[in-house]
């Protein structure tokens, strides 16, 4: 209050207005004091009381819980009793029921035991039964034992005798008795396998005759033979020298540009072309003729004749090699073997166009592949290429099979037309089915009637060489070659061969004829023992 007072006087000592402002603010700040304790007292009066209050609140709220978990504790200890009670009567039950099923078990065990018992007891009676069996067994084995000896005995006393009587041992007894035996089985063999045979044949025979009179009915294939011409008619005697010229020049000129000797004789009207090339020789045959019938021979006109021939053979080359390849239905040849083939059109074999001959192949090996169900188009391929290689064996050294492979591999042909043409001749075994119809094609077409000719001292010797190969077996008396060599006939002496022998000899023959002769077609041959008696009446 002092200290109001004295800014109470302060304020009055200075100017009016702001004494009464300052006066104001004061009493503003001394009634914010007064409002603040006041405040403090009242919220002091209020925390007591409600501090109170909440104190009773807890005091009572402890006083509910007692109560609370003093009745849940009674509820627990009912409920925990009545569980006990529910326990122990579960528990009783259980253990009634596992006794009862002890019971039941105890009762079945004492059961098996009864049942072993008395199974033992049975073991026991079957183990004596047993005993006593084994007993009688090993006497009656004795008694065997003795008997066995006895019959040793005996049979050793049989043997004896019967050595003493037949005067022979029992070694050549039963060496007597094995070859009466072994003679007997030979027999049985002989007919057995005559059997098979003759039942394999007929069927086999039955079938290739079907299958191959088809194929050459459908074939109609032309069964005359066409041979290189190697004459040239002239129209009268003045042409010869007029071919020969001034100082032989112009039958030079003709030799040099086609490379063939002309023979020019006394025969009249004919000069002979000699050449071991086909196509030279039709070459000069064909300019020739063209010389002759122009009538200028002279060195110049002679070679530009013979180059206009050889475009023209050469142009009817590839056209025949096209059409050879049209007729086969074959496709997709190489050029250049579109050539070899129609090189071939002045080539012959035999005899036999060896073009025509291909194209009967390859019509009879299509046609045979048809009926067996082999590949037709490479049967038919392979047939028209299997003799390619003649068309350059006089150029190329080796037979005419290696050359024709060589031809084949080295225009990227299939492996089985390859296989096909190395086999056809038999240089290899046929692996294919299609090898096998080419290589009978082939066969079929060269040994036909009138397919082939044969030189008169090349067919004397293949007869002599068929007779030789079947005088050269022991037993053998005679033999012909008869058919044109297509049945040797081979007659034995009957005290060295006896019946069962002649089918292994005929098999021996025919063996060695394949291995050692080559001959077109197949050979036939006939064993023949006959026994003659012979007696003169006087």
């Amino acid at each position: 209050m002092e200290f109001s007072m004295n800014c109470f006087d302060f304020l009055l000592g200075v100017d009016a207005n702001v004494g009464w402002a300052i006066g104001l603010v004061f009493a503003v700040i001394i009634f914010l004091g007064a409002g603040i304790g006041l405040g403090i007292l009242i919220y002091k009066s209020y925390a007591k009381k409600t501090v109170g209050g909440v104190k009773e609140e807890c005091e009572k709220m402890k006083k509910e819980a007692r109560d609370e978990s003093k009745t849940y504790l009674k509820e627990a200890k009912i409920e925990a009793k009545e569980e006990q009670n529910r326990l122990r009567k579960e528990f009783e039950s259980q253990s009634k029921e596992q006794k009862a099923e002890i019971a039941r078990s105890e009762q079945r065990v004492a059961q098996r035991e009864d049942q072993l018992i008395k199974r033992e007891m049975a073991i026991d009676k079957k183990s004596d039964l047993i005993d006593e069996k084994k007993k009688q067994l090993e006497s009656k084995e004795r008694e065997i034992d003795e008997i066995e000896q006895e019959l040793k005995n005996a049979r050793a006393n049989m043997v004896s005798e019967l050595e003493k009587v037949a005067k022979l041992t029992q070694e050549e007894a039963k060496q007597i008795l094995m070859d009466e035996l072994l003679d007997e089985a030979k027999k049985d063999a002989v007919v057995k396998v005559k059997e098979i045979e003759q039942k394999a044949k007929d069927e086999a025979d039955k079938k290739a005759k079907n299958i191959i009179g088809l194929a050459i009915q459908r074939c109609s294939a032309d069964h005359a033979s066409d041979i290189a011409v190697s004459v040239v008619e002239l129209p009268n005697e003045d042409m010869k020298g007029r071919l020969i010229g001034r100082v032989g020049r112009n039958i030079r000129a003709i030799e040099n540009s086609t490379g063939v000797d002309l023979i020019i004789d006394d025969t009249p009207d004919v000069v002979t072309v000699s050449g071991f090339d086909p196509v030279r020789r039709e070459i000069a045959k064909l300019t020739i003729e063209r010389l002759v019938s122009d009538g200028r021979i002279h060195p110049a006109k002679i070679e530009e004749t013979v180059e206009k021939v050889k475009r023209e053979i050469e142009q009817q080359m590839k056209e025949a090699g096209e059409n050879a390849a049209f007729e086969a239905n074959v496709y997709g040849l190489h050029p250049e073997i579109i050539k070899l083939l129609g090189r071939l059109k002045f080539r012959t074999s035999y005899g036999q166009n060896v073009l025509k001959h291909s194209l009967e192949v390859s019509y009879l090996a299509g046609m045979m592949a048809a009926e067996l169900g082999a590949d037709v188009k490479v049967a038919k391929r392979a047939g028209l290429l299997h003799d390619i290689g003649k068309a350059v064996d006089h150029e190329v050294e080796g037979t005419h099979v290696t050359i024709g492979v060589d031809i084949a591999k080295k225009f990227k042909e299939q492996r089985n037309v390859i296989h096909a043409i190395e086999a056809h001749h038999g240089d290899v075994e046929p692996q294919t089915l299609e090898a096998i119809i080419v290589q009978a094609a082939d066969s079929i077409s060269g040994a036909r009637p009138g397919a082939r000719r044969e030189s008169l001292e090349n067919y004397v010797k293949r007869l002599e060489k068929l007779e030789g190969v079947a005088n050269s077996f022991d037993g053998v008396e005679q033999s012909y070659a008869i058919q044109a060599g297509r049945e040797i006939r081979v007659i034995v002496k009957p005290e060295v061969v006896n019946d069962e022998a002649t089918t292994f000899m005929a098999k021996e023959i025919a063996k060695k004829i394949e291995a050692e002769l080559e001959y077109p077609g197949q050979i036939k041959v006939n064993v023949i023992r006959e026994v003659r008696q012979i007696e003169y009446a006087k």
